[in-house]
Order: C-alpha cells, then sequence, then structure tokens
C-alpha cells in the first residue's frame, strides 16, 4: 500500500509542473502585447510601461519564469491589476461559498444517487429502474439555472422556507450558512446525481452478474448483505471515479450557480477577472483549480486501494 501511494505522489509532479508551465505561459501566448491588453485600450504608454514592469514583461522569458517560480514557493500569486489587491487573498475571501456549495452538493448527489443507482440494479427493468432513469434523464435535460430559478420561486417567494439570494459565512453559524446553501446545493445536485446514478447502475448490473454474486444467492445471504457488502464494494471503484471528477468539475463550473443565487465564490470572481483583464487573477485560480483537481484525482486514485486489493499489486 505504501509503495502504490508513493508511486501515485510521484505520479502527481510532472503534472504539477506541466500546468505550472501552461498557466505561466498563458499571458505570453495572448496574441499581442500582454501589458496592453491588461491595461485596455484606452491606456496611455505610461500606463502600459507601469502594468509591463509589474508583470516582469521587461525580463526575459527565462528569468520571468524563475521570478514565477519563486513566487508560488511562497504562496505569492502577484497582485490584482484592477484592485492592487494581492491575488491570494482575493481567492481565499471567495473560496469558503465556492467549497461549500461543492460540498454540500456532492454530499446530496452520493446520498440520493447512490441507492437510488443500487435500487435501480436491483430491480433492472422494473418500474423503479425506468422512474430512476428518467429522474436521471431529465437531471441531464434541464439547464442548472431553469431548476434554480424554478426553486427560488417555489421554495423561497412563495413558500418563504428560504431565503432567495445570498451567502452566510460559517462564521455566522453552520444552520445559516447552509440554510444558504440548500437552494443552489439542489439544483446542482439535480444534475450530477444523475450522472451517479447512471455509473452506479451499471457498475452494480456488472457486478451482480458475477460467478461469486450467484453464489451469495445461492448460498442463502441475504438480499441487502449481497448488495452492500458483496456487491456495491466491488462497484466502488468507477463511483469513485465519477463522484471525485465531479467534485472537481462542480469547483470550477458554478459559476452560473452562483450568479443565480448570488453567491460571491470563486466563479463569479472569475468572470469578473476575465471581463477586466485581469490576468494575475486568472491565472491564479487556474492554479488553484489545477491543483484541485490534481489533488482530488490523487485522493481517488488512493481509495482504489480501499474498493480493490488488487490495485496495490
Amino acid at each position: 500500500m505504501l509503495k502504490y501511494a508513493g508511486l501515485r505522489l510521484l505520479s502527481v509532479l510532472p503534472v504539477a509542473a506541466c500546468v505550472v508551465t501552461v498557466v505561466f505561459l498563458l499571458l505570453h501566448l495572448a496574441p499581442g502585447d500582454p501589458a496592453a491588453l491588461v491595461a485596455g485600450d484606452q491606456a496611455t504608454p505610461e500606463r502600459i510601461a507601469s502594468i509591463r514592469a509589474r508583470l516582469h514583461l521587461d525580463q526575459p522569458l527565462y528569468v520571468q519564469f524563475g521570478i514565477w517560480l519563486g513566487n508560488l514557493v511562497t504562496f505569492d500569486l502577484g497582485r490584482s491589476v484592477f484592485s492592487d489587491q494581492p491575488v491570494a487573498r482575493l481567492i481565499g475571501l471567495r473560496l469558503e461559498p465556492t467549497l461549500m456549495l461543492a460540498l454540500t452538493t456532492t454530499v446530496l448527489s452520493v446520498l440520493f444517487a447512490v441507492p437510488l443507482g443500487v435500487l435501480a440494479a436491483w430491480k433492472a427493468r422494473g418500474v423503479v429502474d425506468r422512474l430512476a432513469m428518467g429522474l436521471s434523464v431529465l437531471g441531464f435535460s434541464v439547464p442548472v439555472f431553469v431548476i434554480g430559478y424554478g426553486l427560488i420561486y417555489l421554495f423561497s417567494i412563495t413558500l418563504g422556507w428560504f431565503p432567495v439570494q445570498g451567502y452566510k459565512p460559517l462564521a455566522s453559524g453552520v444552520w445559516p450558512c447552509l440554510n444558504s446553501l440548500i437552494l443552489p446545493s439542489i439544483a446542482l445536485a439535480f444534475v450530477f446525481a444523475a450522472l451517479v446514478a447512471r455509473v452506479t447502475r451499471a457498475a452494480m448490473l456488472e457486478i451482480l452478474a458475477e460467478d461469486y454474486v450467484r453464489t451469495a444467492r445461492a448460498k442463502g445471504v441475504g438480499s441487502a448483505r449481497v448488495l452492500l457488502l458483496h456487491a456495491l464494494k466491488n462497484a466502488g471503484v468507477p463511483i469513485m471515479t465519477v463522484i471525485g471528477i465531479s467534485f472537481a468539475a462542480l469547483v470550477g463550473g458554478v459559476v452560473v450557480t452562483e450568479s443565480v443565487f448570488n453567491i460571491p465564490g470563486v466563479g463569479r470572481l472569475t468572470i469578473d477577472a476575465i471581463l477586466n483583464r485581469d490576468y494575475p487573477v486568472v491565472q491564479g485560480i487556474l492554479l488553484l483549480f489545477s491543483a484541485l483537481l490534481i489533488a482530488v484525482n490523487l485522493v481517488v486514485d488512493l481509495s482504489y486501494a480501499l474498493f480493490d486489493p488488487r490495485v496495490r499489486y
């Protein structure tokens, strides 16, 4: 197990190196003068020269890359061109809402989708299976913003159970925070639960057709024990894969939901940075999303050894 974990950790290094290099070159791959693009169309030559000096664009490329790596070691992502604040501070202020939204959505999706997928596989081609797959198709078909506005109209405007918009930080209490995330989490979970349910059903159908499952049934093992101990555990590899990828995608793809529910997260910060041509902020956010995706994939890879001991060898 330790050898497997060590090899997986080593495999992260070249991926991280490629990500850092590509993110650094992002500013230089844009056509034209990067400083002029950041400054805008109406910028004066003095303003462009100031930005070029601030971003070290007046230095050779290898010197710029060395400065970039040195700053990354100290977690210095530079300063925002638009607000002149540290990029790390801007991201840190917006990170909690996005992570909380992604976490609550993932929990709701797993709690609803995994049992639904297991039940659909157990009752394959029955009424429950058709109903579950119908809900999955509906979840894939309806846009998130349509679900969000429908939830706002029903539960916020009509019934008054939940706030229409906004986010309450964890510092204000656990329940106020969760209360502000219930509707956006349900809107996102409706989509991602469809994916998790379909993958769970497909994995369970494959496992339930194995010989050892039929043997367990022939020996009189109860249905619940067969499903949970024999089938679900062995189907955990593809299920964990899609859950991990969904969580990483949620963190980087909640822009629409944050806009609908007016949540001040990283997604809205990304849109603002792109519109303002704030390249240091865009680079910092890309680094954050890339690091999170690498970390999630690493955790998922390590979890394979828990579900399937053959992976260790």
